[in-house]
């Protein structure tokens, strides 16, 4: 059984002329990702590795769902080939994991995780928003062979703000 945790990073600011790649989080997206990953302990599995895009909003999201998990922030692996938008490109990546490894938490960005849920997952989502924490869980023993999943938890943003 291989299970995988999609998390898209969290709201990012456009404030600066900077580059894609480069924006940092705005403020309500700080916000947000505190919240979720203060929420998502029990729906986790009890190991796990982290993977990140490199780019700065999914990496910062990262950051801090560490922390709020009490992960080491050496533990993160960041992956260049994460920063993509093409669910075909994040498809190759999630096979390609190492089959000892269960359990990943992702941390990436839109289109790329909308498709991919919906996808691998059973339940159609419309719009995974920034922040948003979906877990699908596969009946296969590679990562290479994994197919249509079980969508286990969705959590947004939107649905712990009261």
């Amino acid at each position: 059984m291989k299970n995988l945790i999609l998390i898209r990073h969290a709201k990012s600011s456009w404030n600066a002329p900077l580059l894609d790649k480069d924006r940092p989080l705005a403020n309500r997206g700080m916000q947000d990702a505190h919240l979720v990953s203060s929420t998502i302990d029990k729906h986790l599995p009890k190991t796990f590795i982290i993977w990140s895009s490199t780019a700065k909003r999914a990496s910062e999201t990262a950051l801090i769902f560490a922390q709020n998990l009490s992960c080491p922030i050496e533990s993160i692996i960041f992956k260049e080939e994460l920063y993509t938008f093409d669910e075909r490109q994040l498809e190759k990546i999630v096979k390609s994991c190492n089959n000892d490894y269960d359990n990943v938490i992702l941390f990436g960005h839109n289109g790329a995780i909308t498709n991919f849920v919906n996808k691998f997952g059973n339940v159609f989502i419309d719009n995974v928003p920034t922040s948003g924490f979906v877990s699908i869980n596969f009946d296969s023993k590679n990562w290479e062979t994994i197919d249509k999943g079980k969508t286990q938890k969705v959590i947004f943003p939107r649905d712990l703000k009261i």
